[in-house]
C-alpha cells in the first residue's frame, strides 16, 4: 500500500533507479563519448517518446550501452553516429514504441490542415 502511494506521488521508483544507473554509466565514458552521448540523449529527451517515462529510460539505457560498446570496440564517435547525427538519432528513436513529441505535432498539423482544406471545399 505504502509503495503504491509513494509511486503515485513521485512516479515509478524502478524507472528512477534505472535513470540513476544510466547517469552513472554515462559518467564513466571517456570525455568525447560522454559529450556525444549527452548530445544525442538531449535530442532524444526533447523529441523522443511521449507516452511514458519507461520507454525513455529504456532508450537512454540502450544509448549508454551503445556508446559503451563503441568504446570497448574502439569505434570512434564519428564512426558510431556517422556524418549526420540527426539521422543517427532519428533512426535510433525509430526502434522504440511511444512515438515522439514532434511526431505527434506533425500528425496534429497534418490532420488540422486536412480538416481545414475539407471545410474550404478544396481537395
Amino acid at each position: 500500500m505504502a509503495k503504491n502511494l509513494i509511486e503515485l506521488v513521485v512516479g515509478d521508483l524502478a524507472d528512477k533507479k534505472s535513470y540513476r544507473e544510466y547517469k552513472t554509466r554515462v559518467k564513466a565514458l571517456p570525455s568525447g563519448y560522454r559529450e556525444a552521448e549527452a548530445a544525442v540523449a538531449r535530442y532524444v529527451m526533447n523529441l523522443g517518446p511521449n507516452e511514458n517515462g519507461a520507454t525513455l529510460v529504456r532508450m537512454l539505457g540502450d544509448l549508454a550501452e551503445l556508446f559503451e560498446q563503441a568504446v570497448a570496440d574502439g569505434t570512434t564517435v564519428r564512426e558510431l553516429v556517422g556524418a549526420e547525427p540527426v539521422e543517427f538519432a532519428e533512426a535510433f528513436m525509430a526502434n522504440y514504441d511511444g512515438g515522439s513529441w514532434i511526431g505527434s505535432e506533425r500528425a496534429r498539423l497534418a490532420k488540422s490542415i486536412d480538416a481545414a482544406v475539407g471545410d474550404a471545399g478544396e481537395s
